[in-house]
């Protein structure tokens, strides 16, 4: 039997990734003053069990104001590095797997509540609040509070955050970052005529609205060490007319290869209260498809992606390069060693779960170094 794509190997940059199984950034709201904490111990270290390729950490604000929640996790200080060196020392302790960090800023969608209690947003007077930022005053719905706009000087501090939080991620030994350039947030609503409608060199064309998100990479990508990889997740379209285009996106993402970046997770959405999004499985695949036509480096494709046959047949027909992993291995920590029994595949497994696998899958899994 020939071995499943979803189970070749793949190197971007520096990394060599033993399959096309990435689990993507998942914010877990449990970060004290921006500190990761024994949850994160936990829940990193279940995932750098499951098999994948590599495991991104949790989306890490820039600076306090652009955590999503106060209970998000940060690297901006010395504090904040260094509870997140303690996790990272204990998930590497018995794991090999690849660790990407995802590095962020939430702009105008900031200051809220934790989604388990409600997530609203908590207004600058609030003890768990304070005012956000963005490209436009304009809040992102109207139970929001708008956000300030960023001015030059502004625009200068933001940036010099994010290359300073590279530099940290680089202290830390992580294997690669991620630009969050998604879901509204701050990257993403300067891309978006939607949030952004300024009247500067930041706003109107479509090379104006990219060029803060482009300067914050190249910020990034100067920063961070040249052998390892810097890639970028971005919204491919707002599901909104008027906002954000498929089309707006295939032109980011070429200026992105041609500034360096080693890869594209291609998610859709999060910009604005009326979006209609046909949420069924690979609902985002035809945007993961049409980046793949137009890049030469290696697209994930994210969104509703649950069960290994449709996995492997994305990978498989080149409609994108990887999978990545998000609710889905919340639910199933075990996915990849169960897409690997069922395709055929072969992946590694800690020598302590080693007598819990199957015995009619004992070709399987191969112990983990």
């Amino acid at each position: 039997m020939s071995t499943p794509v979803l189970f070749t190997p793949l190197r971007i940059r520096n990394t060599e990734l033993a399959n096309r199984i990435v689990i993507a950034p998942m914010c877990q709201y449990s970060a004290t003053d921006g500190c990761m904490t024994d949850w994160h111990v936990m829940h990193l270290g279940q995932l750098a069990q499951s098999g994948a390729a590599l495991l991104t950490v949790e989306a890490s604000a820039v600076e306090p104001e652009g955590r999503i929640t106060y209970g998000d996790v940060g690297l901006y200080d010395d504090a904040t590095e260094s509870a997140m060196a303690r996790v990272l020392e204990s998930v590497r302790r018995w794991s090999s797997m690849p660790l990407a960090l995802q590095i962020a800023h939430a702009g105008r969608k900031a200051s809220c509540e934790v989604p388990w209690r409600g997530g609203a947003q908590l207004p600058p007077g609030h003890k768990d609040g304070w005012q956000t930022q963005g490209p436009s005053p304009i809040a992102f719905d109207p139970a929001t509070v708008p956000p300030v706009a960023l001015d030059k000087q502004g625009l200068k501090r933001v940036r010099d955050a994010f290359a300073a939080t590279a530099k940290r991620a680089a202290r830390l030994g992580y294997d690669a970052l991620q630009l969050h350039g998604a879901h509204g947030y701050l990257l993403h609503s300067f891309l978006s005529p939607l949030s952004n409608q300024r009247s500067d060199e930041y706003g109107g064309s479509f090379e104006n609205r990219a060029r803060f998100p482009l300067e914050v990479f190249d910020a990034v990508r100067e920063a961070f060490p040249q052998e390892r990889a810097v890639s970028i997740r971005i919204s491919a379209t707002d599901w909104v007319e008027g906002g954000f285009t498929l089309e707006e996106a295939v032109e980011f993402s070429r200026m992105l290869e041609k500034r360096g970046a080693d890869a594209i997770n291609v998610s859709s959405g999060g910009g604005h209260p009326d979006q209609k999004i046909p949420a069924v499985p690979g609902y985002q695949l035809p945007h993961a498809r049409a980046i793949k036509a137009a890049v030469g480096i290696p697209v994930v494709a994210v969104g509703l992606i649950t069960e290994p046959v449709h996995a492997e047949s994305i990978v498989a027909n080149g409609d994108a390069d990887l999978i990545g992993l998000a609710r889905t291995v919340l639910y199933d920590p075990r996915w990849p060693w169960h897409a690997a029994a069922q395709l055929g595949g072969r992946v590694a497994v800690a020598p302590q779960y080693l007598r819990g696998v199957p015995y009619r899958h004992r070709e399987t899994f191969y112990p983990a170094s």
